[in-house]
């Protein structure tokens, strides 16, 4: 791909502003992550710059490999980072280390919401052991964090009845609704947090979109990660398209669903017949491929 095909997010001069209100929850700058040792290195994201406000969804799409788990692993402080920055709630995480990233977790700013949740509840307690836990560990103290438990599970449209139940004894989307109110009940101020969207044929079809709604309009900062465009324009402000580790195209999702400037993105919104009255055909999308591989 040409450099000259890419559409990065100018930095905000929010980020050099003093007031904390106003500057971004999220602010990758100019991000590299590479993979492997010298002569066999591979680049996974290179040069991907990004802002995420208060109250703001913007969706990850790209295809398998296009450097959207590894752009959640950097952010999450999950794999470090080859040069650029990672800026979390006004802190630069670039270089952070395990015990300050751990630091940083238990006091909510940044939290992953499983696509599994299997993988993030604990299959020995309760959801009310499960969801105090992270309050407990932060200081808060036992009936402040009861009331806040039961205050997250009716925010998630469940029932207290499901407080003494193990999560082998939930529904799948039962257990999707308490992983996000784990993530979520220690009411970080200015939190970001990392949402994996649905997954083709999976399973585990991911977090509710009208939880995901209801949470950005309560003023929670979101990155949807998702290869389904379909969902991401359901619940996303803005959407940012990867292609082979960088950043070709980003802006509000209308404006990138009905006017798109690079050819990954055109072939992303004609594969996607929701969003569009007729379904690109083969010949169509094979050419906007071959278009790629020679851009």
């Amino acid at each position: 791909m040409s450099t000259t095909d890419a559409v990065i997010v100018e930095p905000s001069p929010a980020v050099t502003a003093p007031d904390a209100a106003t500057r971004p929850v999220l602010a990758v700058r100019e991000l590299e992550v590479h993979y492997g040792q010298r002569r066999r290195r591979r680049r996974a994201l290179h040069g991907v710059s990004l802002d995420v406000t208060a109250g703001e969804t913007v969706g990850i799409i790209g295809e398998t490999g296009s450097g959207k788990s590894t752009l959640a692993r950097a952010v999450l402080g999950l794999v470090r980072a080859s040069g650029g920055s990672v800026v979390v709630d006004g802190e630069d995480v670039t270089s952070h280390s395990p015990r300050q990233w751990r630091a940083l977790r238990r006091r909510g700013v940044v939290q992953y919401v499983f696509q599994d949740p299997l993988r993030s509840l604990d299959p020995d307690l309760t959801v009310e052991t499960s969801l105090a836990e992270p309050l407990l560990v932060a200081g808060v103290p036992r009936d402040e964090a009861a009331r806040r438990v039961r205050a997250f599970l009716s925010r998630v449209r469940l029932s207290e009845d499901l407080l003494d139940r193990l999560p082998g004894e939930l529904s799948g989307g039962q257990r999707q609704r308490v992983a996000v109110a784990r993530a979520l009940v220690t009411e970080p101020r200015g939190g970001i947090h990392v949402v994996p969207g649905r997954a083709r044929g999976a399973a585990h079809r991911g977090p509710d979109l009208e939880i995901l709604k209801e949470l950005r309009d309560d003023g929670v900062a979101l990155v949807f990660i998702s290869h389904d465009l379909g969902s991401v324009a359901g619940v996303a402000d803005r959407v940012a398209v990867l292609y082979q580790g960088e950043l070709v195209e980003v802006g509000p999702v209308r404006d990138v669903i009905t006017r798109p400037r690079h050819a990954y993105t055109r072939l992303l919104v004609r594969s996607a017949p929701t969003l569009h009255s007729a379904p690109a055909d083969r010949a169509e999308r094979e050419a906007l491929r071959a278009a790629l591989l020679h851009s």
